[in-house]
């Protein structure tokens, strides 16, 4: 149903954008509010086009776009340009900017509001941009897809369907999809509960890993592959949930206890490598060296008196992550001891999420006052580090009043998409911006749509969003069925991997 609605909006804009500009007006010196709020934002010349509608009451609505003598005129009641139309235009001004005029019309009058620029870069970004669609966890967690977008149209496909694999007697979820190096045809998701394990797609072959083991915490939740090696570190977490009855952050996800391990692909072998039982480890991130695997982790003991998730619950506040990391040499595959980078708690903060841009220069993570899941904290937003001077910082541009929480970076290290809540406080979606060789970020533009009102009707969060080099190319039915079909093979410990 999605792509039919998107082929007629398409059809619609074709004729919309065959319209004329306006030759008498009055002219207002203010921006025009639009929905989604595109003005003065920099753009990947390789962009889907950006689609708005004006937030005020009009009979109706001219767009000009322009770069030189170069010129597309939209009308009607959105601005919904030409995909052709607009992908000649943006690059002819790559490096420059498309000025952007609004005219509205009430009765016989029109308004020529203060034109503002898309910024065009020259720096283009992945075609592919993948995610979950859940709706609230509050309402259901079943009902969810592993979704692939092309940012250069609007195409959409699902990935995996979770309800291929699901019933109401028998429910699961799938999530943590992630690639090594942007590569569709290196990645893995996991089930939880019904048809639980980790699926593993690598170079061509898909199979069910079944990663619980008695010398391990649990099975592998939050993952990261090793650049180049047949390699994945994941935290090991046992997650619980509460909810608040009076206050503004609505649920608490919390950890009872974390550890890291590595799971070698090729061997079917996992190891220990962080597990004192007073940190909670979590979300490692290897540096594009591979030589390097960054993580954050909280100091907490327990009471012997309580319970343990009563005890955390009670103490929720308590948990104030900081940024670590580990040497490894992919020689000896040995990982060396944690080392400090970046000392949360002592600002009474949490740091969480910590990316590495491509380059190795810039170390990107989500700060909140506590805790580990951010993308409930209306308070959280994106830090900086520069790793060559350790300069840190909060991001400019790409941060706003509410959420921000997870964030991946493109593969050429110019842009940064992020889950943010900023739109209504209730529902995450992609936010991108571009960043510069310091570090700095222009302001962020949310995911373009076909129809520009299309997020305000849809009821899903966009979690986890990872940019993709490509498509992948298996069907949702492909790992439905080896998830029904396979029972996992189970892993096997060793104390140290090798060579």
């Amino acid at each position: 149903m999605r792509q039919y609605i998107y082929i007629m909006v398409a059809a619609l804009a074709l004729t919309a954008c065959q319209t004329s500009v306006p030759e008498s007006y009055t002219q207002k010196d203010e921006l025009p509010a639009i929905y989604p709020d595109y003005t003065d934002v920099t753009i990947p010349v390789n962009i889907a086009p950006l689609t708005f509608m004006l937030e005020q009451q009009a009979d109706e609505v001219v767009a000009r776009l322009s770069y030189g003598d170069e010129e597309m005129v939209c009308g009607g009641d959105k601005v919904q340009p030409d995909i052709d139309d607009w992908h000649a235009l943006a690059e002819k001004a790559k490096g420059h900017d498309i000025t952007v005029e609004v005219y509205a019309r009430e009765g016989d009058q029109w308004t020529r509001f203060k034109p503002f620029a898309y910024h065009v870069s020259t720096d283009s970004i992945d075609p592919w941009l993948s995610y979950r669609l859940i709706s609230p966890s509050y309402v259901t967690y079943e009902e969810l897809t592993l979704n692939q977008r092309c940012l250069e149209s609007y195409e959409e496909r699902v990935m995996v369907d979770n309800m291929l694999c699901c019933t109401e007697e028998n429910g699961q979820c799938v999530n943590c999809h992630n690639y090594q190096q942007y590569d569709p045809e290196r990645m893995l998701f996991h089930a939880r509960q019904n048809h639980g394990g980790t699926m593993i797609v690598y170079n061509g072959d898909i199979h069910k890993i079944n990663m619980r083991n008695d010398s391990i915490l649990s099975a592998g939740v939050y993952p990261t592959w090793h650049p180049w090696l047949p390699l994945v570190v994941f935290s090991t977490n046992k997650t619980g949930q509460s909810f608040h009855t009076a206050h503004h952050n609505k649920i608490e996800v919390f950890d009872s206890a974390s550890d890291l391990i590595a799971y070698d692909v090729a061997k079917n072998e996992v190891t220990n490598i962080e597990n004192d039982t007073t940190e909670f480890e979590i979300y490692p991130f290897w540096a594009p060296d591979g030589k390097t695997v960054y993580y954050c982790s909280a100091h907490f003991i327990y009471n012997d008196s309580v319970d343990r998730e009563p005890d955390v619950i009670m103490r929720a506040k308590e948990f104030k992550y900081c940024i670590y990391k580990k040497s490894f040499d992919p020689e000896t595959m040995t990982f060396g001891p944690h080392e400090m980078v970046f000392d949360a708690d002592s600002l009474d903060k949490s740091a969480t999420l910590p990316r590495i841009s491509p380059d190795g220069r810039f170390l990107v993570f989500t700060l909140g006052n506590y805790g580990c899941f951010h993308i409930w904290h209306h308070e959280a937003d994106l830090w900086l580090m520069d790793l060559k001077t350790g300069a840190v910082g909060r991001m400019e541009g790409i941060n706003s009043d509410d959420t921000e929480s997870y964030h991946s970076w493109s593969s050429n290290g110019k842009w940064l998409v992020v889950s943010s809540r900023r739109e209504d406080g209730n529902y995450t979606r992609p936010f991108i911006a571009h960043v510069d060789e310091q570090g700095r970020s222009t302001k962020a533009f949310a995911l373009p749509q076909a129809d520009p009102e299309f997020h305000r009707q849809f009821m899903k969060s966009y979690n986890i969003p990872e940019f993709m080099r490509g498509p992948v190319k298996y069907r949702p039915q492909d790992f439905a069925r080896i998830l029904h079909e396979e029972e996992g093979k189970p892993v096997k410990y060793v104390q140290k991997l090798s060579k």
